[in-house]
C-alpha cells in the first residue's frame, strides 16, 4: 500500500453531531426570522434528490444537483444554492473542528511519516472542510469536479485520485462509512476499501494501526 484515499463526511468527523449542531442554529435563525423555516425542506429535498440520482450518468452533475432539488421544493434554483451554500458548505466549518474523530490527526501524521500518501474523495465539496479540521492532504477530489463529475458509487472519483497520487488503484487503500456508497465505489474500482466501524475508537485503534503496517509490507 503506497497511499490511503479517505471518504469525508461521516469518516473523518460525526456527522450525527455537526447535524444537531446546525439544527440548533437553523432553529434560531428561524425564531429570529420565520422565513428561514422553509430552509429545513430545502436542504432535506436537496440531500434526497441527490440520494435518488446518484446512480445516473449525465454530465453537469454540479448544476444538475441544485434543478433536482429546486423541483422537489418548488423554489427557483438560485434560492437552493444559496441555502445549501449556507448551511451545508459554509456554517458547518465553524463546528467541525469539535466534530472531528478522536484519532484522526494523528493517523494522518503516522501515514506521512510512513511516506503513504493521503488522498480524499468526497461527494461534496472538501477542501475547506479538510483545513477546518486542522488536516492535510496531498490530494483532493470531489464528485464535482469537473473532470469527475459522477456521484458515489460511480468509481471514476477514486480513479482520478489515484492517478494524482501517482499510485496504482492495488496500492490506494480507501476508507469510508458506507459501505452501500463508499464499499460499493472501492469495489467498482478494484481497490481495496476499508469501511469505518462505528461505535468504536476506530482511528486510535491498535488493530487500524497493525493493520497499516501489515499492508505496508505487501
Amino acid at each position: 500500500m503506497k497511499a490511503v484515499i479517505f471518504d469525508v463526511d461521516g469518516t473523518l468527523y460525526d456527522q450525527r453531531k455537526l447535524r444537531l449542531r446546525i439544527l440548533f442554529d437553523m432553529v434560531a435563525a428561524s425564531i429570529r426570522h420565520p422565513s428561514n423555516l422553509y430552509d429545513f425542506k430545502i436542504i432535506w429535498d436537496f440531500r434526497r434528490a441527490r440520494e435518488q440520482n446518484r446512480f445516473l450518468e449525465e454530465s453537469g452533475i454540479e448544476e444538475r444537483q441544485y434543478a433536482w432539488g429546486a423541483d422537489r421544493s418548488g423554489v427557483p434554483v438560485k434560492q437552493v444554492r444559496e441555502v445549501v451554500q449556507k448551511w451545508m458548505f459554509e456554517k458547518p466549518l465553524l463546528h467541525l473542528p469539535l466534530c472531528r474523530y478522536e484519532g484522526v490527526d494523528r493517523l494522518f501524521h503516522y501515514l506521512s511519516e510512513k511516506n503513504i500518501k493521503i488522498g480524499i474523495f468526497s461527494d461534496y465539496p472538501a477542501r475547506q472542510k479538510i483545513r477546518a479540521m486542522g488536516l492535510g492532504a496531498d490530494v483532493i477530489v470531489c464528485s464535482l469536479d469537473q473532470n469527475v463529475d459522477r456521484l458515489k458509487p460511480d468509481p471514476k472519483g477514486l480513479f482520478v485520485a489515484a492517478e494524482k497520487l501517482g499510485v496504482s488503484i492495488e496500492n490506494c487503500l480507501f476508507i469510508g462509512d458506507r459501505d452501500e456508497k463508499d464499499g460499493a465505489c472501492a469495489g467498482k474500482a478494484g481497490m481495496p476499501f476499508l469501511l469505518l466501524k462505528r461505535n468504536t475508537d476506530f482511528y486510535r485503534s491498535s488493530d487500524l494501526y497493525r493493520d497499516i503496517d501489515s499492508w505496508i509490507k505487501v
